[in-house]
């Protein structure tokens, strides 16, 4: 009997022990990124009945199983541009050394030298990259690569527009039946030209345009002097409006040839309606002028940085001010998260008993929305570990009390033979 109640004690001294380092833990973890708290839960071991069954002692209490909360955590603001927080359901999906997959809620991510983004602890985050300036989501994950230190190639302009009035009240002959505009233009190699769009008022609701380059720019031109590419005349009706070139014409389409700079004919497009139909010149009783202007060349750009925006994107940002996607987090859902296993490094591992994780954008199919510089606290909460401690504290005392009394016992049953 001493010999039962002894182990039955033992049992929770050791079960009571596993507890204390569980709440360890999770005391341990108060500051780390992305943990999720662990419980404990007691069960106890069979009964062993005595006489005809009518009476039932207990053998102790088993080894305690832990189970973790996989609650929400509180979202705060980082200074990390590549930091990362998920709200709602899902783990980052990352890649170990070996390959393996792991699975993460901790966002705190950097770039190596080579471009590969990286967990704190080294796993490479798995998403979709950009191929050929696109970000295909339809295929297969792999390891996110974001440039680093690269040199953007120009893009030479295809088309430009500008809004402007044209005066009604001009003089033909005179200044206010004349009006300029300068629009610049990127070549193949990035160069930048200006060209020159002239206005001259011929008659009532119609005006010539002539557009020039500098001369200097081109190999047929003189220096000092504009050089012709291409001339028309624009006509408007009553109200203002263009009619002529209309808008089933398309835009005027001209070619700059033989650039001083080496690079490749320019094909340009003088865009005169909007998508909508809006014409971009009018002609009012107002003085001339230009309210907005925009071509599409951008010339040659370093990469400034590199930071991740809500919705798991990556974008990469030029000197220029170009900003483009290059890459986007995937994000998984495990229908039974308590089932996986923590590896250590904030990440964790699929058992026999996980279901197999889903994996696809943010904020599709139940995933949770990804918040770019943010990270998700620790779920610990300390009041209640260390209420927890001590219940726990006092069941340790309880039991080793036990073993004091049966040790008692035990030197009473042995006295009785003197």
């Amino acid at each position: 009997m001493a010999f039962t109640a002894f182990s039955t004690a033992l049992s929770a001294l050791s079960a009571h022990t596993t507890a204390v380092d569980v709440v360890s833990n999770n005391l341990a973890n108060l500051n780390t990124p992305g943990f999720k708290t662990s419980t404990v839960v007691f069960h106890d071991l069979v009964t062993q009945s005595l006489g005809l069954g009518e009476t039932q002692v207990g053998l102790g209490v088993a080894r305690p199983l832990t189970l973790r909360q996989f609650a929400q955590g509180a979202l705060q603001s980082s200074s990390g541009s590549l930091d990362a927080a998920i709200q709602g359901d899902g783990f980052f999906v990352l890649r170990d050394a070996r390959g393996a997959m792991l699975l993460t809620r901790a966002g705190n991510f950097h770039v190596d030298n080579e471009g590969n983004l990286l967990t704190a602890t080294g796993e490479r985050v798995q998403g979709w990259t950009e191929t050929g300036g696109v970000v295909d989501t339809n295929r297969p994950i792999g390891n996110i690569v974001v440039p680093v230190g690269t040199l953007r190639a120009p893009r030479s302009t295809a088309s430009f527009w500008f809004n402007a009035n044209l005066n009604s009240a001009g003089v033909v002959g005179e200044a206010s039946g004349t009006f300029s505009t300068p629009i610049e233009v990127i070549d193949s190699l990035g160069s930048t030209h200006v060209l020159t769009v002239t206005f001259t008022k011929t008659d009532v609701n119609q005006w010539d345009y002539e557009i020039t380059i500098p001369g200097a720019d081109v190999t047929a031109g003189t220096p000092g002097e504009p050089f012709s590419i291409i001339t028309g005349s624009v006509t408007f009706d009553e109200r203002g409006r263009l009619t002529s070139p209309d808008q089933a014409a398309g835009p005027i389409n001209f070619t700059i040839s033989g650039l001083a700079s080496g690079a490749e004919d320019l094909e340009v497009n003088w865009v005169l309606y909007q998508s909508d139909g809006t014409p971009t010149l009018t002609q009012y009783a107002q003085i001339s002028a230009v309210a907005a202007v925009s071509q599409d060349g951008l010339p040659p750009s370093q990469l400034v940085k590199v930071g991740l925006v809500d919705g798991g994107r990556i974008l990469a940002q030029y000197s220029n001010g170009e900003q483009r996607v290059v890459g986007q987090l995937a994000l998984a859902v495990v229908r039974n998260p308590d089932s996986l296993m923590a590896v250590g490094n904030n990440n964790f591992q699929l058992t026999a008993l996980s279901a197999m994780p889903a994996i696809g954008l943010p904020q599709t199919g139940g995933r949770g929305k990804v918040l770019g510089s943010s990270l998700e606290s620790s779920t610990v909460d300390i009041a209640q570990e260390f209420t927890n401690l001590i219940v726990l504290q006092r069941g340790y005392q309880a039991n080793a009390r036990v073993v004091s009394a049966v040790d008692e016992i035990s030197q009473e049953t042995m006295a009785m033979k003197r």
